[in-house]
């Protein structure tokens, strides 16, 4: 088993080389230059070339990629073109809001969606099932920009019962801090919850057709422990990895909550940089992302590897 852990740690590296390529030619192609954002309207085209080589945009595609690889290797990201701060300065700074964002919708997603799940897969083709079932649907379909304007306006500017913009850092207090994500959290979270909810049903669906269910259920074991105990903890396996899966949906959907509650965070960070045409903000915190998103498969397939003896690759 270590040997396996240590292939799967060992495989990331180039995946993050490819991803880090992609990041840098991505960039590399778009359209737009921040040297004349840099410059102005009025500036003439010897003023925008000469920010361009001041910013190094003049020197050739693969001398760039191979100055900024090495500097990603010491650790650093670079220096934002806007604001001469490092790289790392921001994201440092930015990094509390997103990250507690995605703890409490991590949080909310899975209290809602396993029960849910179990519960249908109990109660298959009910309406209890069914409802269910329509609701992931729903959440599913709904994009998340929509669902945070319909909460903001029901529950900040009607009810008045939460903010309807901002963020209170955790060191305010639990309760500023939690009251601040409510309403973000629980936007992020209904594309999370009908994911989740799904994958268990299909996962306990197919334990709760199994013969030792049924030799449970002939023993007079009761419908609690069959259902969390011996149907649960068989189905964990497919649910572990999908919430692995979906913190990519929680990295995309943060982006577009935090610029609809004006959450001061990574989204809004590089939200704010694509505008700007800030490329070493955008390229590292995408690359901050897509680590974050590996790190997390990579535990996942850990945590498979464990749970299943039977896998031998």
């Amino acid at each position: 088993m270590p040997v396996i852990i240590l292939r799967r740690v060992i495989s990331t590296i180039p995946v993050m080389a490819v991803v880090a390529l992609f990041v840098f030619s991505l960039l590399y192609i778009a359209p737009g230059d921040p040297a004349a954002v840099i410059a102005g309207d009025q500036a003439s085209p010897e003023d925008v070339e000469k920010i361009r080589q001041g910013l190094g945009l003049d020197r050739p595609y693969l001398v760039r990629f191979f100055e900024w690889a090495l500097q990603i290797l010491r650790g650093d990201l670079g220096t934002s073109i806007f604001t001469n701060l490092p790289v790392t300065t921001m994201i440092g700074q930015r990094v509390e809001p997103t990250l507690s964002l995605m703890a409490v919708t991590l949080v909310i997603a899975v209290v809602v969606a396993v029960p849910m799940g179990v519960v249908a897969a109990w109660k298959a083709d009910s309406w209890i099932d069914r409802a269910a079932m329509a609701f992931a649907v729903l959440g599913f379909s709904t994009p998340v920009f929509v669902v945070g304007y319909l909460v903001a306006y029901v529950f900040a500017l009607k009810l008045g019962w939460f903010p309807v913009q901002g963020y209170k850092p955790f060191a305010a207090g639990v309760g500023p801090w939690l009251h601040s994500l409510i309403l973000p959290s629980v936007t992020l979270a209904l594309v999370y919850i009908a994911l989740i909810a799904r994958i268990t049903r299909a996962a306990m669906l197919d334990v709760l057709s199994q013969d030792y269910i049924r030799t449970a259920k002939a023993k007079g074991v009761g419908q609690r422990n069959i259902l969390f105990v011996h149907g649960l903890k068989n189905a964990a396996v497919p649910i572990v990895t999908v919430i692995g899966i979906g913190v990519a949906l929680l990295i995309g959907g943060a982006v577009v909550t935090e610029s609809v509650f004006a959450i001061p965070g990574l989204g809004r960070l590089i939200v704010d940089a694509i505008l700007r045409r800030d490329y070493p903000v955008i390229q590292g915190v995408v690359l901050l992302f897509s680590f974050v998103y590996v790190l997390v498969n990579l535990g996942v397939d850990v945590v498979y590897t464990i749970v299943d003896p039977r896998i031998r690759y």
